[in-house]
């Protein structure tokens, strides 16, 4: 079970009880804001895409959304996101608990800087009815990201 993994990622550092699990959904960012007690913008998204015949996720405030020239001078290819058996298959994670922790070699993790206006984030952990609240550092570190980002819009305010 994918959230098994993800648990037992965390437990080799020595953050397994950080993991939190709620009696409802949090497979979608309005639901994951609810079970979290934060608002939707918090939650760090990860959407998945194919790149190249591989898996890219891309970690995002959930009220980010794709921007499609910046995506395609960033991955020279158009968006293109996985299918739910696409994700399970390439990840090992269900689509509402797909996350950047414990995934198979090759999956190539990127963080948008969407998530940086906040102290923290709450990605989920393996489940669609679980989340972990890191700051964006231990996010970076934890995910073995391979860097922040720029590929979203609809989160900056208008000057």
């Amino acid at each position: 079970m994918s959230i098994e993994r993800v648990r037992e990622y965390f437990r080799t550092l020595g953050r397994e009880s950080d993991i939190l699990e709620f009696p409802v959904s949090s497979a979608t960012v309005e639901l994951a804001a609810q079970a979290a007690g934060v608002i939707p913008a918090r939650i760090a998204k990860t959407l998945s895409f194919l790149v190249d015949d591989g898996c890219v996720l891309i970690v995002a405030a959930g009220d980010a959304k794709i921007d499609n020239p910046k995506y395609k001078a960033m991955f020279h290819t158009k968006a293109k996101m996985l299918t739910p058996e696409q994700a399970q298959e390439m990840t090992g994670h269900a689509v509402g608990g797909v996350c950047p922790f414990a995934n198979p070699e090759g999956v190539k993790t990127y963080l948008d800087v969407s998530l940086k206006r906040f102290d923290t984030v709450f990605p989920a952990a393996g489940s669609s009815n679980s989340a972990i609240e890191l700051t964006c550092d231990e996010l970076e570190e934890y995910s073995r990201s391979l860097g922040w980002i720029d590929v979203c819009k609809g989160w900056q305010e208008e000057t």
